[in-house]
């Protein structure tokens, strides 16, 4: 079984607790070969990336859209540092969606987001997305419940025209522990190098963890559709995260049977006019 079907989510009511955070579903290894089968996927997925990036003059160009969403700490960054970051930045735009301005909030709340949509010929990066306003405005109430409710369909609409226009979409719930999110941030406290990552606030949110759980059950079921389905990803193991993740970007670009453009001029006619080129000679 691909791991795009074995961490895809059915369709229906989800129950997160089904999901266990440390397990390895679909990739039986340690640490240490998992490590190393990352390594090891990196040029595979930088040559379907290069030809996917290779094909954004073409009308019929295709675009992948990876989102990110989970509880801090979950290991969005990590994943752009050890999986994208295996690829060629060139072909790659990462969005990391931060409290909107007061401009974006003078506007519908997927109007910042159809902005930052990438490109043909693109790997497109959300890390947090349009599920915030979904996720951290239902928990906090900032906005009313038939306004959230509205959200849920524009979503749909949204992601069904991105694939509609070639995008393929490849949802990512990051999905941690109470235990493992507690323990990555004392270690941030432990080491004065990373207290830049340290935020108060994630206390205060670690209080809503419930009803978080909830908000990302309600999220998932309502927005799972075939067009655009949602992988749950164990993340307390930070190298089956990073690993399970780059299969499903491999997975997908594969999927797509990219070849490479053909030529848009005559190939043996410059190789002739190369041959004739004497620059070389002249300068030795």
């Amino acid at each position: 079984m691909s791991l795009l079907d074995e961490l895809r989510i059915p369709r229906g009511p989800v129950d997160l607790s089904a999901y266990s955070p440390g397990g390895t579903p679909g990739l039986d290894m340690g640490k240490k070969r998992g490590k190393r089968r990352l390594d090891a996927l990196g040029p595979a997925l930088v040559k379907l990336q290069t030809k996917l990036f290779a094909q954004r003059a073409q009308p019929d160009g295709r675009r992948v859209l990876l989102v990110l969403q989970g509880m801090d700490t979950s290991g969005k960054g990590g994943v752009l540092k050890h999986t994208v970051g295996l690829v060629d930045p060139v072909g790659v735009r990462i969005t990391s969606f931060k409290a909107p301005t007061d401009e974006e909030r003078a506007h519908d709340f997927l109007w910042r987001i159809e902005k930052a949509v990438p490109a043909r010929g693109y790997l497109g990066v959300f890390d947090r997305s349009h599920y915030e306003d979904v996720l951290i405005a239902r928990v906090h109430s900032f906005a009313p419940p038939e306004e959230i409710e509205r959200r849920y369909g524009a979503i749909n609409d949204f992601e069904q025209r991105l694939v509609d226009e070639g995008t393929v979409i490849v949802k990512c719930m990051l999905h941690i522990s109470p235990a493992e999110q507690m323990k990555r941030l004392l270690a941030r406290l432990d080491d004065p190098a990373k207290h830049w990552k340290y935020n108060p606030g994630d206390v205060d949110e670690r209080q809503q963890w419930a009803a978080y759980t909830e908000a990302y059950e309600v999220a998932l079921e309502r927005t799972n559709t075939e067009a655009a389905p949602w992988y749950v990803v164990p993340s307390d193991k930070k190298w089956y995260r990073n690993l399970a993740i780059a299969k499903l970007l491999h997975e997908t670009l594969k999927s797509l049977d990219l070849g490479w453009p053909a030529a848009d001029f005559d190939v043996a006619a410059e190789r002739k006019r190369l041959a004739a080129d004497t620059i070389g000679e002249r300068e030795g």
